[in-house]
């Protein structure tokens, strides 16, 4: 083509003109700021979280412990204070406390900025063992001992079993006496001063006045309490809700 005008081949593969090369260069620039300030956002949220003196355990919260000393539970945790509280392992700090015999569950979490936060839940007594060489162990649902006391306190049944410590734990006889008192309607259970299971299908109440209750195993605890609603209106001092069907007074 000629008069020197460019075909549109030669503008689109020939050398940029002077208008667009600064342009281009330009949009270079521009890139690269904002890269480097990325990285340096990046860079400074990493260092105020795992290095800045802002963000570390300044504090920690224990709640809900009341057989174990708050100091034992952060002993036990692990937990540094003036460590980065993004590098606090909760669970592995959870699993910890968890070890602690009157402890049934723990969560641990960060509370922002500089706080921890323990909430535990502890084990909960139901039943009284007598304790070698005197005194009585309070103990869970499960047969765990989770203190000794030198009184029988007033509230709790007695188990009348004496046996090592930790022998209990998992016990069917203790387990099957624990579900019978936690289906009981509240009014009767307080009323239970000590409760035995010579074998799982055998549970034995002992009321106050003297009053005994044969129930038998854990089944049907709806229908035994109806019954023996019913049976003690007699003002009698034996009771067997034990048979299906069949209940007696005496």
């Amino acid at each position: 083509m000629g008069d020197g005008v460019a075909s549109p081949d030669e503008a689109a593969g020939g050398s940029l003109t002077p208008r667009a090369k600064p342009r281009r260069r330009r949009r270079g620039w521009r890139a690269a700021f904002f890269a480097l300030a990325a990285a340096g956002i990046v860079a400074a949220a990493v260092w105020v979280l795992f290095a800045s003196p802002l963000l570390v355990v300044r504090s920690v919260s224990v709640s809900g412990t009341r057989l174990v000393p708050r100091s034992k539970v952060l002993a036990v945790s692990g937990v540094v204070p003036g460590t980065p509280l993004i590098r606090v392992n909760t669970a592995r700090a959870a699993a910890r406390i968890e070890q602690i015999t009157q402890v049934r569950s723990v969560q641990v979490t960060r509370s922002w900025p500089n706080r921890l936060v323990i909430v535990v839940q502890e084990r909960t007594p139901v039943l009284v063992l007598p304790a070698y060489g005197g005194g009585y162990d309070l103990a869970d649902a499960h047969g765990v001992v989770l203190q000794r006391v030198t009184r029988r306190p007033a509230g709790l049944p007695l188990y009348p079993t004496v046996a090592p410590e930790g022998a209990l734990r998992g016990d069917p006889d203790l387990t099957a006496a624990t579900a019978v008192l936690g289906e009981l309607p509240a009014r009767l259970r307080h009323s239970v001063k000590s409760i035995t299971a010579p074998h799982p299908d055998q549970v034995t109440l002992r009321l106050a006045g003297g009053v005994t209750v044969l129930w038998g195993d854990t089944g049907r605890p709806g229908i035994k309490a109806r019954e023996l609603a019913v049976l003690m209106r007699s003002h009698s001092r034996y009771y067997d809700v034990s048979g299906l069907g069949s209940v007696t007074a005496r």
